[in-house]
């Protein structure tokens, strides 16, 4: 492992660095990204991402740490204080970062260790916190994939990371137009449950113990037509409120674990 300390924001490596961090159109060029955090980096050391360079600030985290977190043959770079604080996202990351090469999530490349697979897809998630959330949902549940439709954000969207927990490396995710992941579900013989009020039943009173794909929408728009013309069925989640909408994270939460819960949480 290579060493090497840097101290000034005009170096040439913390200016791409800010851009990675900043600007999703740097981390698309690239193919890298920025992960902040020891649990964040553990995760995606586990979830199989390369690391090409690991930043750290000395006086949070030293060298010996840095050397144990991983194993793999890096370059390491130590920063200043002002170079730590300029590209750190949040301030309770514990003086570690890392550069890490993207994963291509195509849906091409999706595959399950199940023949009877329980999916989370979401259409046009708007918020990075809420695709986070949603992951985070996603990974209590250990459903066997997440897809996300007509992406808004970039996966690797410092606040996706954040939100995620990290569990943004650990997921079995794939991105896609609407048409091409409900092409992908039929071929698959995956049941569609759509969350929405049109022509909707309860949502417990459908049987998700086959493969299911369960479909979520934006708070303020619910999902598309094309979902909505090619459910199995329509489902709601009963509301006694003055309102008809909660949290898409917290609705996908209550779909999901009535699926698992008719699994027996397999």
């Amino acid at each position: 492992m290579l060493t090497k300390a840097i101290s000034s924001l005009q170096n040439p490596v913390i200016k791409q660095l800010l851009q990675l961090k900043d600007k999703s159109r740097e981390r698309k060029k690239s193919g890298l990204f920025l992960i902040e955090g020891v649990r964040e980096i553990t995760l995606a050391l586990k979830g199989g991402y390369e690391l090409e360079t690991i930043l750290f600030y000395p006086e949070l985290f030293n060298e010996v740490q840095v050397k144990a977190l991983t194993q793999q043959q890096l370059t390491l770079i130590e920063i200043s204080k002002d170079v730590y604080e300029k590209l750190a996202y949040r301030g309770t990351t514990e003086g570690v970062m890392a550069v890490a090469k993207s994963k291509t999530h195509s849906m091409d490349a999706l595959k399950f260790n199940t023949e009877n697979p329980l999916i989370l897809v979401a259409e046009a998630p708007e918020k990075p916190g809420n695709i986070g959330a949603l992951l985070r949902t996603a990974d209590a549940a250990n459903v066997d994939a997440v897809i996300i439709a007509n992406p808004k954000s970039d996966l690797y969207n410092p606040n996706i990371i954040r939100s995620s927990v990290g569990c943004v490396f650990t997921k079995n995710i794939a991105l896609g137009s609407t048409s091409e992941i409900i092409r992908f579900l039929k071929a698959q013989n995956i049941n569609i449950y759509c969350a929405a009020l049109q022509a909707s039943v309860n949502y417990n009173t459908q049987d998700f113990t086959k493969p299911t794909a369960i479909v979520v929408g934006t708070e303020a728009t619910g999902l598309s037509n094309e979902w909505l013309e090619n459910a199995t069925q329509n489902i709601i989640i009963p509301m006694q409120g003055e309102i008809d909408s909660m949290n898409v994270s917290v609705a996908a939460g209550i779909l999901i674990f009535e699926a698992k819960r008719q699994r027996g949480f397999k």
